[in-house]
């Protein structure tokens, strides 16, 4: 992996997990969700967290995450989930397809949301204007924050997806590169409104992590995760 281009060591990797990734039961992936979701409820930070991010997970191939939903909503906890969208307002800013956290009211709005083209639950367009935005205000929010004096936005702890993980917390998305922008931006609106950054936790099934010899590729852009749970219900920890 080391010898090609990085892109080219990107796709390579999915290519390989993807693969992998296919042939995985339906009983190994419930087990494993069952066992990562318990250890997440377990995470001080988790437990802690009153406005929390969750993705919305794919029909297979990763952990599912709609027992956490239900379990953050029936906590009491404020959830957000995504939302992608081309920027209308500001078209030329790069990049052009942006992720927002949009506020799901309760467990009969998760349970009305219709799956889009991977079988992901998504909020439909016409619900976003009235959904909360986690940088404040309603809404899309273009890429940009709203003006000072929103007095709640920002998230604490984001339930994060991903193709590959590491042991040294490093994580490999599908290529479109939300995720790592959009903690880009909590980063720079968590120093805007003086408020700690969100602690990222991802969710692996086994065979998504690598071999403690390996390593996801990456670089500047790609952000390390806080922590990484595994669906042996092992929690792996930023050193």
């Amino acid at each position: 992996m080391a010898s090609l281009p990085l892109p080219a060591a990107k796709r390579e990797l999915r290519r390989q997990v993807r693969k992998i990734l296919s042939n995985i039961s339906v009983s190994s992936a419930t087990s494993q969700t069952l066992n990562a979701a318990r250890a997440l409820f377990s995470l001080p930070e988790y437990q802690a967290a009153r406005r929390v991010s969750i993705y919305l997970s794919m029909p297979s191939g990763e952990i599912s995450t709609a027992g956490i939903v239900h379990d953050a909503l029936a906590n009491g906890k404020k959830v957000f989930v995504p939302y992608t969208y081309n920027r209308s307002i500001n078209p030329e800013l790069k990049p052009k397809s942006i992720m927002d956290m949009v506020e799901l009211f309760s467990t009969s709005d998760f349970d009305s949301f219709q799956s889009d083209k991977w079988g992901i639950p998504t909020p439909s367009d016409d619900s976003i204007a009235s959904r909360r935005n986690t940088f404040g205000g309603k809404g899309r929010s273009e890429g940009v924050f709203p003006p000072a004096g929103e007095t709640e936005s920002g998230l604490d702890l984001i339930v994060v997806p991903g193709m590959v993980f590491d042991s040294e917390l490093g994580r490999l998305g599908h290529g479109k590169g939300f995720y790592d922008f959009f903690f880009d931006r909590c980063a720079e609106h968590s120093t805007q409104v003086e408020r700690p950054r969100p602690f990222l936790v991802g969710l692996a099934l086994a065979e998504q992590v690598l071999p403690p010899d390996q390593s996801v590729p990456m670089d500047s852009t790609d952000w390390r995760l806080d922590a990484l749970i595994t669906g042996a219900g092992q929690v792996l920890r930023s050193k």
